[in-house]
């Protein structure tokens, strides 16, 4: 194991820079051999004409991410269930947007798997994982809100008997999380749709993420939540504008699934709805857009997600990103800063 255990900040810093390092190292290899094979994103018809030049750009960029993740956790990180039950929810869920991406790109059309067979398969991931982390996790089924106000989430359990092992089933608590790792995982993949802004502000994200897990005593999951910072940041030294590759559904699902997780295996969920509240934005302005059209025939945006919006007034793609990159800055800072003064 790289660095002191002593010393859990230093290793958090240590996870951050070998996943970086491994990101900017392995990704120029991986670009050339999606480019030698002629593997690249399909941009939807629909979307803005200036994304056209982006037509062919390689994707799936998403799984040196989490080979940079893997690696940084197995060199640094602390051996403990929590992050072992993480770090499987994010393989999965990028195992999904992998699978997700091979079809888009075989079938030379912007979409991959159909919407149900999707949100089945995540849906399977968020059930495995909240039972794991509940059961040997030692996450206790309750949400905590401003003041240190809790919701017991568990009052509706049953348990099932595999074997000589009682399983607890908190019903409500399974839903609550299915609803808040289904949601970040399609709100990240929502968001990225323009270069370094899913990359840049999910970075951001899991720093604030980072520093949340050492306040609550697991250094392994800040390590966990530092490399994936680490990671994104060596990832958009490719994916800044113009990009040289994307990150695919692999990336964004398995980056949104890693907020998430983390979130409840430190019971910071609510809390990380304000520092994710760029990508809780991006994805109400989806629900806006189509429960409107659907009611009105009227569109609330020019186009969702709501930074193509931007895109359509005029605003230069790099402004969009760099001023919602800002935006994130804010929202991690405001997170943080409740959960640490008023016991979010």
């Amino acid at each position: 194991m790289l660095g002191n255990p002593a010393y859990p900040t230093y290793q958090a810093f240590i996870a951050l820079g070998v996943a970086a390092c491994v990101a900017m190292v392995l990704m120029p290899l991986w670009i050339w051999l999606l480019r030698f094979e002629g593997i690249g994103q399909q941009v939807r018809a629909d979307g803005p004409s200036r994304h056209l030049v982006k037509q062919g750009t390689p994707t799936m960029g998403g799984v040196v991410i989490l080979a940079a993740i893997f690696i940084s956790c197995l060199l640094v990180g602390h051996v403990s269930i929590r992050l072992a039950l993480v770090l499987a929810a994010t393989l999965a869920t990028g195992l999904l947007g992998l699978i997700d991406d091979a079809i888009s790109v075989t079938r030379g059309r912007s979409l991959g798997l159909t919407p149900h067979a999707k949100m089945i398969s995540l849906t399977l991931i968020c059930v495995l994982f909240c039972l794991a982390i509940v059961n040997w996790g030692g996450v206790t089924p309750t949400v905590r809100f401003l003041g240190g106000f809790e919701i017991d989430l568990g009052v509706l359990s049953s348990e099932l008997s595999i074997g000589d092992r009682l399983i607890s089933v908190p019903w409500l608590y399974l839903v609550f999380t299915w609803v808040l790792i289904a949601g970040f995982s399609n709100a990240v993949n929502l968001t990225d749709g323009l270069d370094g802004l899913a990359g840049g502000t999910s970075m951001i994200a899991m720093l604030v993420m980072a520093a949340l897990a050492f306040l609550n005593g697991d250094p392994g999951l800040s390590v966990f939540s530092a490399a994936c910072a680490g990671a994104c940041l060596g990832f958009l030294w490719y994916n800044c504008y113009p990009a040289s590759i994307f990150m695919g559904d692999t990336g964004s699902l398995s980056l949104g699934a890693a907020f998430a997780c983390v979130a409840i295996a430190t019971s910071t969920e609510i809390a990380s709805l304000l520092i994710g509240a760029l990508f809780v934005i991006e994805a109400l302005s989806v629900i806006i857009q189509v429960i409107s059209f659907k009611a009105t025939g009227r569109r609330v945006f020019l186009m969702a997600p709501i930074h193509h919006h931007f895109e359509k007034l005029g605003w230069a793609e790099t402004k969009v990103v760099i001023r919602f990159w800002l935006i994130s800055a804010a929202c991690g800072a405001l997170g943080f800063a409740l959960l640490f003064q008023l016991g979010l």
